[in-house]
């Protein structure tokens, strides 16, 4: 399976296709930024697909980032994950931003607890723990 995921949620853009059976990822880019996600989200998804062979013919599946976030960077996300997932005939689903986070950190076998978290702002935090 491979697999277009899409992060705008956080103060960056990011995209990054997987196969579930290579090690490392098959291309990814991420852009620092805090305002101008929706110009520069799908320049950046066309530079990470023309590095994939098959290009966007390819895909299997498109994660978006759902939250939490920046509502509008989390909108822009989803416009453009449902717009891809809908021409390629791929299933879209949604992943939680702050389990995104901490994904890379649980890896079979894992025995712990994992916590990601994110400024809410306003003196607040987003937080989410993850174990086995």
């Amino acid at each position: 399976m491979r697999i277009l995921a899409i992060d705008t949620a956080l103060p960056a853009v990011s995209a990054c296709v997987l196969d579930h059976d290579a090690a490392a990822p098959i291309a990814a880019e991420s852009v620092e930024m805090e305002r101008g996600h929706a110009e520069a989200l799908l320049p950046l998804i066309r530079r990470v697909m023309a590095k994939v062979d098959g290009g966007f013919a390819s895909l299997d599946r498109i994660a978006v980032t759902v939250g939490p976030g920046s509502f509008t960077g989390i909108r822009i996300g989803l416009a453009a994950g449902q717009a891809i997932a809908l021409a390629c005939k791929a299933e879209i689903v949604g992943v939680s931003t702050l389990a995104a986070l901490a994904a890379p950190l649980i890896i079979d076998p894992f025995d712990g607890v994992v916590a990601a978290a994110i400024d809410a702002r306003h003196d607040k935090v987003y937080i989410a723990a993850f174990g086995p």
